[in-house]
C-alpha cells in the first residue's frame, strides 16, 4: 500500500537541479544569503545560523560521499542528540566523506522557506539536503514523522520513496523507532537497526564504490547492495500480504537476493568508539548542556515494557580508563561544567563507584558537576550521593518505580520496593538535595485505579521521611507520570492499550489522592501527559505500512511537531484515522486497544532484534501471572536468544583499574577549539 500521491513540490526545487547538474564549484550551493534575509522574521534565529564549537565545515568538491544527519526536532532537542553528534564525528573523520546536521525547523519559518523557495538546509554550510547522497535521519520516537515529511517536502525530494530518481538522496531511517518502520516504509529509502557507528561506515563504502563504478544500475542497484549486507532493511524489496480480518498474512521478499529478515547491528567494543571526542557546544539554548559519556550499552534488568533495554542487549560496558579520558578531553575542549554518565541504568555500571569517585577527586575544586541522568532506586546509595555532591553542585535526581504497587510492578518487572524507595530518597535528602523526581507510568497492563492511587501514599510517605530525616519542611519532590505504550520487541508487544478517557480518569483520581492531605501535598508537584498522545505513539509504534497514509494525512493538514502538547492534535490524528483507515478494513482501535494473540504475523517479525519470539511470549505470559524475572547480566542465562544469536557475550568488568588520568584539575582551561 502506498500513500496517496498528491504532495506539493516547493517552488526551490528548479533552482537546486540546476545546481546539481553542475561537475564545478558552484558559489549558489549554500542557500544562506535567501536564508538569512529571513531570519530577522522568526523566533530563535540563532538556531539555524550554525558555527557552533565541534561543528565542522568541509570542502564539497573533495568529498566523494556526502552525508545530511538529522533528528526531527527543533535544533534545541536535536543538537544535544547523542547519536547523531557520534555518527556526524565518525563520518567526518574519514577524509574524503562530509557530513552535515540539519533539524526540523519551526512552522514561521517553514512558511517563509515555501514562500521564497528556500530548501530544507544544513545548519553546517546551508547547503540544500537534496545535493547529499545519503539523508539519514535518527528517530527516538515516532512522533517525529511528520517533521520527516516536512523535511523530505521542503527539500524537493518526492515524497514517496518509489518516485525517486538517482537524483534524489537514499533516505535512511535509524533510532530505537526504526526497529518497526512500516508505517514510514512508505517515505524513506531504507532503514539501520541498532548501532550506527559501523554501519554508517558499511553504507558509506557502499556508496562510495557504486559512484567510483559509474553509478551502474541506478538507485535500484544501490538499495540492492545496501540489502545484500543483511544489516540494511529495503522497504521495496519486501511485499506484504494481509489477511481477510485486516491482519498481516506474510512479509516477503519481492526478489530472490534479498535476505528474508534483516538483523540489527552491534558494536561490541565501546573502548574502539570513544565518541564524542569533540562535543557541540550549542549556540542556543537546548534541553542539555552537558558533556555526556555514554558507560554502557545495552540493560538486562528485563523491565517488560522497556524497549531500549530489549533492542539494545547485551550489556556492553566502557572501561573506566575510556571513561576518565574521555571526560578530560570532552570538558576540555567544550568548556561544559557537567559531566553526564549516561546508559540505560548507569548506576549498574560494575565499576560506577570508583568512576564516580575518580571523577569526584579529579575535578575537585572546580565548577565540574557530575550526574546520573537516570538511576535506579535500589542501585543509589550513600556513597554515590556523596560523590555526586562533592563540588556544592546537586543536579536533578529523578527515580523511575515506574507502577504504584508491588502488584504492578511485578507485572513489569520492576522490582522496587516502597521499602526501597524511601530508604533512597532520605539518602538524598539527607545528603543535601532538597528535591526529588519520581517517574511513574499510566495505562499498564492490568492496572486498576488502585494501582494508580497507591503512587500518592508513596509520594506522601518520601514527604515525611524527608522531612523526618532532616528536620526540616524544605523537602519536595514532583510525580511525574507517563503514558504506557506498547513497543515492538518487547514482552509487551501484544498488550492492549488503555483509552484516554480511563487514562485521564485515573489521573484526576491520583491528583485528588495527592492533595487530599494538604500539608503534604503542596510540597508535591505532579506533571502528566494525558492519554491521548500515547494513544497515537501506540498506532504508529506497533502500525503496519497502512498506517503511512494516515501520517500522510496527517502532515497534508497541518501535522508538525506532534511531540510538542502545543503542536499535537489528537482531533487530527483521530480524522485522519477515520478517513483512511476503514478502507483497508481497519480502524484506530484496532491497532491500539486490541490484544493480540500469539501466532499473530506481528509487521515487525521480519526485523530481527536478537530476541527469541517465543521468549517474549513466554515473558509476557509470566507478566499476566505477575512472576519476576532476574537480572540476567549476574544470573544464569534465561535463553531471550540475543547472545548466541549475534555470536557474542556480555561484556562487563570489573577491569581492576582505577579512573585515568588522576591529575587534580584546579581550574577548567579554556576550550582549546575557542582559540581556533
Amino acid at each position: 500500500m502506498s500513500a496517496p500521491s498528491t504532495t506539493p513540490r516547493p517552488a526551490a526545487a528548479p533552482t537546486d537541479d540546476a545546481a546539481v547538474a553542475s561537475p564545478h564549484h558552484d558559489p549558489t550551493l549554500s542557500v544562506w544569503p535567501r536564508l538569512e534575509a529571513l531570519l530577522p522574521q522568526v523566533t530563535k534565529p540563532i538556531q539555524y545560523v550554525g558555527g557552533e564549537l565541534g561543528a565542522v565545515v568541509k570542502d564539497w568538491d573533495a568529498a566523494t560521499v556526502r552525508w545530511a544527519l538529522m533528528y526531527p526536532d527543533a535544533y534545541e532537542v536535536g543538537l544535544p542528540n547523542q547519536g547523531v553528534q557520534i555518527l556526524y564525528e565518525v563520518l567526518n573523520e574519514l577524509p574524503d566523506v562530509l557530513a552535515e546536521r540539519t533539524y526540523a525547523v519551526w512552522p514561521d519559518l517553514e512558511r517563509l522557506m515555501r514562500e521564497h523557495a528556500v530548501p530544507q538546509f544544513t545548519v553546517d554550510a546551508h547547503r540544500s539536503v537534496r545535493r547529499f547522497d545519503v539523508f539519514g535521519v535518527s528517530f527516538s520516537t515516532e512522533l517525529g514523522y511528520t517533521n520527516l515529511l516536512t523535511a523530505i517536502d521542503l527539500a524537493g525530494i518526492p515524497m514517496l520513496a518509489a518516485d525517486r530518481t538517482d537524483a534524489d538522496p537514499v533516505i535512511v531511517a535509524g533510532g530505537h523507532a526504526a526497529f518497526n518502520p512500516e508505517p514510514i516504509a512508505d517515505f524513506i529509502d531504507a532503514a539501520v537497526l541498532g548501532d550506527g557507528e559501523e554501519a554508517v561506515l558499511e553504507i558509506t563504502t557502499i556508496v562510495r564504490e557504486w559512484k567510483a563504478e559509474g553509478s551502474p544500475g541506478g538507485r535500484d542497484e544501490l538499495l540492492l547492495r545496501l540489502a545484500r549486507t543483511e544489516s540494511v532493511y529495503v522497504p521495496r524489496f519486501y511485499d506484504v500480504d494481509y489477511l481477510p480480518d485486516g491482519r498481516i498474512q506474510r512479509v516477503v521478499p519481492n526478489r530472490p537476493d534479498v535476505p528474508f529478515r534483516v538483523h540489527k547491528r552491534t558494536t561490541m567494543d565501546l573502548d574502539a568508539w570513544p565518541y564524542p571526542k569533540k562535543p557541540l557546544v550549542p549556540l542556543a539554548e537546548t534541553v542539555h548542556e552537558r558533556y555526556a559519556v555514554e558507560i554502557f550499552r545495552g540493560c538486562t534488568r528485563g523491565c517488560r515494557f522497556c524497549q531500549a533495554g530489549m533492542i539494545t542487549r547485551p550489556v556492553r560496558e566502557r572501561s573506566i580508563t575510556t571513561v576518565g579520558q574521555m571526560v578530560q578531553q570532552g570538558l576540555e575542549f567544550s568548556g561544559f561544567h557537567e559531566v553526564g554518565l549516561l546508559s540505560l541504568s548507569s548506576a549498574d555500571h560494575s565499576e560506577i563507584g570508583d568512576m564516580c569517585s575518580g571523577l569526584a577527586e579529579q575535578y575537585a575544586g572546580t565548577n565540574v558537576s557530575l550526574s546520573l541522568p537516570s538511576t535506579r532506586v535500589d542501585a543509589f546509595n550513600i556513597d554515590l550521593a556523596q560523590e555526586l555532591s562533592r563540588n556544592g553542585r546537586r543536579t536533578g535526581l529523578t527515580f523511575a518505580p515506574e507502577g504504584g504497587s508491588e502488584r504492578i510492578r511485578k507485572v513489569i518487572n520492576k522490582m522496587v520496593s516502597k521499602e526501597d524507595l524511601i530508604r533512597t530518597v532520605v539518602t538524598a535528602y539527607t545528603n543535601g538535595w532538597r528535591q526529588v523526581k519520581l517517574y511513574f507510568m499510566c495505562g499498564l497492563p492490568t492496572e486498576t485505579d488502585a494501582d494508580v492511587l497507591e503512587i500518592a501514599d508513596m509520594a506522601h510517605e518520601v514527604i515525611r521521611a524527608g522531612r523526618a530525616a532532616t528536620g526540616s519542611k524544605d523537602i519536595r519532590c514532583t510525580v511525574s507520570i507517563g503514558g504506557f505504550v506498547p513497543k515492538p520487541h518487547t514482552p509487551f508487544q501484544w498488550a492492549s492499550m488503555e483509552r484516554p478517557e480511563v487514562i485521564d480518569g485515573r489521573l484526576k483520581l491520583l491528583k485528588q489522592a495527592i492533595n487530599s492531605d494538604r500539608s503534604l501535598g503542596r510540597a508535591i508537584g505532579f506533571r502528566y501527559h494525558d492519554g491521548e498522545p500515547s494513544l497515537i505513539e501506540g498506532l504508529l509504534s506497533r502500525g503496519d505500512r497502512r498506517v503511512g497514509a494516515v501520517i500522510h494525512e496527517v502532515w497534508r493538514n497541518g501535522g508538525r511537531f506532534d511531540g510538542w502538547s502545543e503542536h499535537f492534535s489528537y482531533q487530527r490524528w483521530v480524522d485522519a484515522a477515520a478517513a483512511v483507515l476503514p478502507g483497508f478494513g481497519v480502524d484506530l482501535d484496532w491497532y491500539t486497544t486490541r490484544e493480540r494473540d500469539e501466532l499473530e504475523v506481528l509487521p515487525w517479525d521480519h526485523l530481527d532484534s536478537g530476541l527469541d519470539k517465543d521468549w517474549l511470549w513466554q515473558d509476557w505470559q509470566d507478566s499476566l501471572g505477575e512472576y519476576e524475572q532476574d537480572d540476567c547480566r549476574w544470573t544464569p542465562c534465561f535463553d531471550c536468544g540475543v547472545c548466541p544469536s549475534m555470536d557474542t557475550e556480555i561484556q562487563i568488568g570489573p577491569t581492576g583499574r582505577k579512573l585515568l588520568p588522576l591529575t587534580p584539575v584546579t581550574a577548567m582551561r579554556v576550550p582549546t577549539g575557542a582559540q581556533q
